[in-house]
């Protein structure tokens, strides 16, 4: 923050560890001086009402509420519990899980009735302790509060007696206005970089779409390939259903206790996730030398998500560059072992993995309680085959601009965390009054 804002020209002691010195003037304190009330919910649920149950996982990291996954409780529970009902510019911190100290503020009315659940305190005081209990100083004290453990919460106990600095009425109001005004800009600058992050991943789609579908020579004379989602193809290219390119393998299914130590095992995250399979898998097996040859993972092999609860989630694929000795995959997974020289790893790498390919799975697929992708379905799958040298052009090709494409997310990626130090290193400046306000006007406004 040195030299775009000045410091107040006199300080004191605060006598609180860590934060050092603050404005002669501000009023060194506990947390529950500061506040008018702080309380939490209840637990109670039903199917569905008018009536929301907020908890944690409604907290956005942005500092909103986050209305997915909605639970509900009943009319007479929330008639009979005034505690924890959400009000306009309350405060809401979760006191205790993984997200602990995470925090919102409401900034406008509830478009619904809304009632904490235990995971939530609600605080109840001026917007300027939304943005101290957002500051570096606020979220460590919590952390030494509870002795880093999420498991054992934020209790009252801890956040009453975290220290708080107070300014004067008058002051806390500059503060809070200065600090809407520049984490609004900032959020904008991190939102736009979040659409160009979004924006970069689907024209990589698209360049992959149109590399694995119509190659890469625009001059090619074209053919209907004969199925309707594929469209025209280059007219020297052959299309066949998955069953001649290669065998098909379900994996292993073992109880809990197999799992954990051991050799080398390829999960459904590994899968689902990625376009070629990580070098040693992420998880451990007690495979014995039989399983191993069984369900072998070889250069080459293509796995597909076999089960999910939604049809969404079947059929992604990531294809497995260099042989993982000893490895086994789960029975989650299907493995297709392409015959040789039919199939290019790298071309495969990128070409099941095109977004087309949904629109086979979803319309095939039969849903019961749990979507399941078969054998016969699979098999079934048309794929498009480019001669073998060409498909070596279009997998390199491929690998070359998605290179480009993650250099450009990762820049983006970094300036979004550059933005968010800078958001809470400038948060964390005006709270704890190691930058002076009191002079700063909204641009535009009329001194």
């Amino acid at each position: 923050m040195e030299g775009k804002y000045k410091e107040y020209l006199e300080y004191k002691d605060s006598g609180i560890e860590w934060l050092g010195e603050i404005p002669k003037w501000w009023i060194s304190s506990r947390f529950k001086f500061g506040i008018k009330l702080i309380e939490s919910g209840k637990r109670d649920s039903i199917e569905s009402s008018d009536i929301l149950s907020i908890g944690g996982e409604h907290i956005g990291f942005d500092g909103n509420l986050k209305l997915e996954n909605l639970k509900y409780v009943s009319e007479e529970f929330y008639r009979n519990n005034k505690k924890g009902r959400i009000e306009k510019e309350d405060i809401l911190i979760v006191k205790d899980g993984a997200t602990i100290g995470k925090t919102a503020f409401v900034s406008k009315n509830p478009h619904n009735r809304m009632l904490l659940n235990e995971h939530v305190y609600r605080v109840v005081s001026h917007k300027f302790n939304y943005y101290y209990i957002l500051s570096t100083f606020f979220q460590s004290k919590i952390w030494s509060g509870n002795n880093s453990s999420a498991q054992e919460g934020l209790t009252l106990a801890t956040i009453n007696n975290i220290p708080y600095i107070n300014p004067s009425y008058e002051e806390k109001n500059n503060i809070t206005n200065f600090l809407d005004y520049e984490t609004a800009k900032i959020d904008t600058l991190i939102e736009k970089q979040r659409q160009l992050i979004k924006l970069l991943k689907e024209k990589r789609q698209a360049v992959i779409s149109h590399a694995v579908t119509k190659g890469l020579n625009p001059d090619a004379p074209m053919k209907d390939s004969g199925v309707e989602w594929l469209g025209e193809v280059p007219e020297h290219w052959e299309v066949k259903p998955l069953r001649y390119i290669g065998k098909l393998q379900n994996g292993i299914s073992q109880a809990a206790e197999y799992f954990g130590e051991g050799f080398p095992f390829i999960t459904y995250g590994d899968v689902y996730k990625n376009y070629e399979l990580p070098s040693n898998g992420s998880g451990l097996a007690k495979s014995i030398p039989g399983e191993q040859k069984l369900y072998s993972v070889k250069e080459g092999d293509i796995f597909f998500t076999r089960t999910s609860e939604t049809v969404e989630e079947i059929g992604f694929s990531a294809t497995c560059l260099k042989t993982i000795d000893k490895a086994i995959f789960s029975g989650f997974i299907i493995r297709c072992r392409p015959s040789k020289n039919v199939i290019n790893k790298y071309f495969s790498k990128f070409y099941f993995r095109a977004q087309f390919h949904r629109l086979f799975f979803v319309k095939e697929m039969n849903l019961v309680t749990r979507a399941s992708l078969s054998q016969d379905l699979l098999n079934r799958m048309p794929v498009l085959l480019p001669p073998y040298s060409e498909q070596e052009k279009i997998g390199s090709y491929l690998n070359n601009e998605s290179v480009k494409f993650k250099m450009l997310v990762l820049k983006s990626e970094k300036r979004i965390n550059l933005l968010q130090e800078r958001r809470i290193a400038l948060i964390s400046a005006a709270v704890t009054g190691k930058i002076d306000v009191r002079d700063w006007k909204k641009p535009g406004d009329i001194v």
